[in-house]
């Protein structure tokens, strides 16, 4: 049963937005869970740089759904997972610190920080038995600024700024892993 799906989608209109750029999706190579992987467009708003400049850690949610569609029902949730990144900057090394799923990357500029966040490879989002050969299903993915982990009178803030909210709009994709018969 080898599926593998790439997407390609529009890139970013503006300079500080976020969108999902490609997206694939396949089975591991020990044929026990499904990977996501995945690039996006990233650029931070001049109120987002300078709070990270000056010490604010940014958390980015990112967030996977995987639905089956029925015409007699709600959508059945197949799966859902979401991945937490962190950006932050220490004053005293000059360095960005990028922290992905526990794994942490140091970076001389902003711009390197950005573009590691940007990229998201091999993210088991569910064991592979969730998903029925021959059956369609429609992934959902997106990135978004977590403003619940700002400190609070950025909060407020995030709530009547579009600066201190960015996210993308959910990109939808559409799945349907080979029967084993088709797969042979």
């Amino acid at each position: 049963m080898n599926v593998a799906l790439m997407a390609s989608l529009p890139a970013a209109h503006s300079a500080d937005a976020i969108d999902v750029v490609q997206v694939a999706f396949e089975p591991s190579a020990d044929g026990e869970a499904w990977l996501l992987s995945s690039d996006f467009s990233l650029s931070l708003s001049p109120a987002l740089e300078d709070a990270v400049n000056k010490g604010i850690p940014l958390y980015f949610l990112v967030e996977f759904e995987l639905r089956r569609p029925r015409w007699y029902w709600w959508d059945d949730r197949a799966a859902v997972a979401t991945q937490t990144h962190r950006l932050s900057y220490h004053a005293l090394t000059r360095q960005y610190r990028v922290l992905l799923n526990g794994v942490s990357g140091n970076y001389s500029t902003l711009s390197e920080a950005l573009d590691a966040m940007s990229r998201l490879r091999g993210w088991r989002v569910m064991p592979r038995e969730r998903v029925r050969p021959g059956v369609s299903y429609e992934g959902w993915l997106r990135l978004r600024l977590d403003t619940d982990q700002l400190p609070k009178p950025f909060q407020v803030t995030a709530i009547t700024s579009r600066d201190w909210n960015p996210q993308s709009e959910w990109k939808r994709f559409n799945i349907k892993p080979e029967s084993q018969k088709s797969a042979q």
